[in-house]
């Protein structure tokens, strides 16, 4: 039998919350695995719900993982971002479940052991265009993929923006709000207390009405939780691309230098010529040039010999 196993240090995003903390959790995941299957299950007792702690994320809270019936382990990911590096982190991800799951004693057996078939999905509402479903595969990580991979992994990732319609929407209601409410609050982005009006909003059309009513206050304290952590994120990827493209200009200066000074020598130009063909060329002080010509004149006749 699955082992809950409750993380507080996390942050809970408000899909988190609604399929795995709220008290209607086990019948939103009876609703979502009958629409990702085609079933009409009704008892909510056949829902374990398993948490693992510190593998997907460090200091936020957007995966669910539980058993149907103890025959089917669903991992699910709610994501506003496509990463390549999903199949991998569900890999770990994956180990740890069962290590819950499956007794210590059963694994040295030798008879074989029976698990729960695992799948993998990640519901995606970003704002980048994404196509309706899209398929990762850990395979395409191999550094020598051969073919019959002895190790594979798949995630389904699912595009549930509202304006999307994928028929999963239709097919759960719980999700089909979800997604709903997300729009309607980024719809009133650069309005006065966005979230409020969108959560007043959506209690008016019986958009997550019940869920709203009960918890509004925190609703509104995980999303600006969510957002402020999606910010944050945004801000480190745009910094790492630009100190990456800074670090290129770098190379790339470095490498135009190295080539005047090698053309230059094997012209057999003087010293003198060189450092002011820098200092034009490059923009640089007579003693960065100098600098720079000490650096690469002792490597450039060094490969010329």
């Amino acid at each position: 039998m699955a082992v809950e196993k409750e993380n507080r240090e996390h942050k809970d995003s408000v899909f988190v919350d609604l399929f795995y903390e709220d008290e209607t959790a086990k019948k939103n995941l009876l609703s979502l695995y009958n629409a990702l299957h085609d079933t009409d299950l009704h008892d909510e007792n056949l829902i374990h719900k398993v948490k693992i702690a510190d593998v997907l994320y460090k200091n936020f809270k957007n995966d669910i993982s539980f058993e149907v019936d103890g025959k089917i382990f669903v991992f699910g990911e709610h994501q506003s971002t496509v990463n390549p590096n999903m199949p991998l982190r569900c890999l770990l991800y994956a180990g740890r479940a069962y290590e819950q799951i499956i007794d210590k004693k059963a694994r040295y057996r030798t008879t074989l052991v029976k698990i729960p078939t695992p799948e993998f999905y990640t519901f995606y509402n970003g704002r980048k265009e994404q196509p309706l479903e899209q398929e990762l595969a850990l395979s395409d990580a191999f550094l020598d993929p051969v073919g019959n991979d002895s190790l594979e992994l798949k995630v389904k990732v699912i595009n549930i923006n509202a304006d999307k319609a994928h028929v999963l929407l239709k097919k759960c209601a719980i999700l089909r709000e979800y997604s709903q409410f997300i729009d309607t609050v980024r719809r009133h982005e650069g309005e006065e207390d966005p979230i409020k009006q969108a959560i007043r909003e959506c209690i008016a059309h019986g958009v997550l009405a019940d869920y709203l009513k009960r918890k509004g206050n925190e609703v509104e304290n995980m999303l600006i939780a969510e957002y402020s952590y999606e910010e944050d994120m945004q801000v480190k990827q745009d910094e790492a691309k630009a100190e990456g493209r800074a670090e290129g200009r770098a190379e790339g200066l470095e490498k135009g230098i190295q080539a005047l000074i090698l053309d230059n020598l094997e012209e057999q130009i003087a010293e003198e010529r060189i450092i002011v063909k820098l200092q034009k060329r490059f923009h640089l002080s007579e003693g960065e040039a100098k600098k720079y010509y000490k650096k690469f004149s002792v490597l450039s006749v060094s490969e010329m010999r």
